[in-house]
C-alpha cells in the first residue's frame, strides 16, 4: 500500500442534544462532495453506510433469506475442539525450550491458527449465534477465551456491536486507526510495524477511544481466565502459558489468517466516482469480502459484506446468503485470492 494512501473510510459524527453521536448533516449536504480525500488523512464520506440499504433491498427481493438467521449449534463443538487442541499443545510443550524452533513453529502453525479461530469464534458469539440464550453465549465466549491467555471476550462484545451500529463513525468505531496512528504509521516501515504488532493496537486502541462500563460479566471473564491460567501453569509449567500468549500474538501478527483484519475495511486505492456500489451508489464501499480458502479456519469472516448486511446469519449460512442474493454481491469489490 503506498505510503500516501489513507487506510480507512470514516464518517464524521456530531452530537445531538442527548449526547448521542450521529453522522453530520449540514445545509450544504446536497451540494457537498460525496467524498473528501486529503493526503496523509482518512477518506471522509458523507453518504449513508450501505449495509442497511442493501439489507432492506435483499429482504424485499429475497424474503426467504430471513430464514437463514439464528444460532448455529455446530459453533460450540468447534470451540470445544479448538480449546482442547490448544490445551493439549500447551501440555506437550511444557518441557520444550521457549527459544526453540519446535516451540515457535508449533505456536505459529498450530497455535496462531487455532487462536485466530477462537478470536473469530468470540466474534461470532458476540452476535448470539452459538445459543439462543444470551447467558449461554456469554459463557461459551469465556470458554473460547481460555487459550488466548488474556481475558477480553466480555469487552470485545460491546465494542464490536458498536462497530456494526456505527461503522466508520470517528470516535465510535474502534476498528478504525486513530488519527495519531494514521500520522505516525504513514510509511512503509510504519505499516510493517502495524502489521507485525496489530494485535496490540486492537487490544489497546478501544480504551483510548471510549470506555465501556465494567459489568459482572467482565469480572467473571477475568476471574475464570486467571483461574485457568493458574491451573495451566500448575499442571504444565510457565511454558504452557507462554505458548498460549505467543500463539495469540502471532495470530494477530504476520500470519496468513490475520489478513482479514486488513481486508475487511481498509481502502487501498484512492476512490473515483466510477467505483461505486451498484445498489446504493456509494462512491467507496466501506466493507470488502474475501472468498478464499482461509475462510475455512476463520468462521467465514471473509464474507464480510454478507456479515455486515445480516449480522444475525451465522457463519455456516453466509455462503447461502451470497448464493441466494448473488446479484447484490457479484459486482462489489472483493479479495478473490490470497
Amino acid at each position: 500500500m503506498p505510503a500516501s494512501t489513507s487506510t480507512v473510510t470514516t464518517s464524521r459524527p456530531e452530537k445531538d442534544q442527548n449526547g448521542a453521536a450521529r453522522l453530520r448533516v449540514s445545509p450544504e449536504a446536497e451540494t457537498a462532495p460525496l467524498l473528501e480525500f486529503k493526503e496523509h488523512d482518512f477518506f471522509w464520506t458523507y453518504t449513508e453506510e450501505p449495509h442497511r440499504t442493501r439489507r432492506q433491498a435483499i429482504i424485499k427481493a429475497h424474503p426467504e433469506v430471513t430464514k437463514l438467521c439464528g444460532p448455529e449449534p455446530l459453533t460450540k463443538y468447534v470451540v470445544l475442539g479448538v480449546v482442547s487442541l490448544q490445551i493439549l499443545c500447551a501440555y506437550l510443550l511444557k518441557d520444550a525450550p521457549f527459544l526453540s524452533w519446535k516451540f515457535f513453529l508449533t505456536a505459529y502453525i498450530i497455535g496462531a491458527t487455532a487462536n485466530q479461530n477462537l478470536f473469530l469464534a468470540i466474534h461470532e458469539i458476540s452476535h448470539n449465534l452459538a445459543f439462543r440464550s444470551a447467558s449461554a453465549n456469554r459463557a461459551i465466549a469465556i470458554v473460547a477465551n481460555l487459550p488466548i491467555g488474556i481475558p477480553y471476550s466480555a469487552s470485545f462484545r460491546p465494542y464490536h456491536l458498536t462497530h456494526h451500529k456505527s461503522l466508520g463513525v470517528d470516535g465510535l468505531d474502534t476498528d478504525l486507526p486513530t488519527a495519531a496512528e494514521a500520522f505516525v504509521l504513514d510509511s512503509i516501515l510504519g505499516k510493517a510495524f502495524f502489521c507485525t504488532f496489530q494485535i496490540l493496537f486492537y487490544a489497546l486502541r478501544p480504551g483510548f477511544v471510549y470506555k465501556v462500563p465494567f459489568t459482572s460479566i467482565h469480572f467473571t471473564n477475568i476471574f475464570v481466565q486467571l483461574l485457568f491460567d493458574f491451573i495451566l501453569v500448575k499442571a504444565t509449567s510457565l511454558n504452557g502459558l507462554y505458548y498460549l500468549i505467543l500463539s495469540s500474538f502471532l495470530a494477530g501478527s504476520l500470519h496468513p489468517c490475520a489478513g482479514h483484519f486488513i481486508a475487511e475495511h481498509y481502502v487501498f486505492d484512492p476512490p473515483t466516482r466510477t467505483a461505486k456500489d451498484p445498489l446504493t451508489n456509494t462512491p467507496i464501499p466501506e466493507t470488502f469480502s474475501y472468498y478464499g480458502i482461509l475462510n475455512f479456519f476463520t468462521y467465514n469472516v471473509g464474507l464480510h459484506n454478507e456479515h455486515h448486511d445480516f449480522p444475525a446469519i451465522p457463519w455456516t449460512r453466509l455462503h447461502k446468503l451470497n448464493e441466494v442474493a448473488n446479484e447484490f454481491y457479484c459486482d462489489l469489490p472483493s479479495w478473490d485470492e490470497m
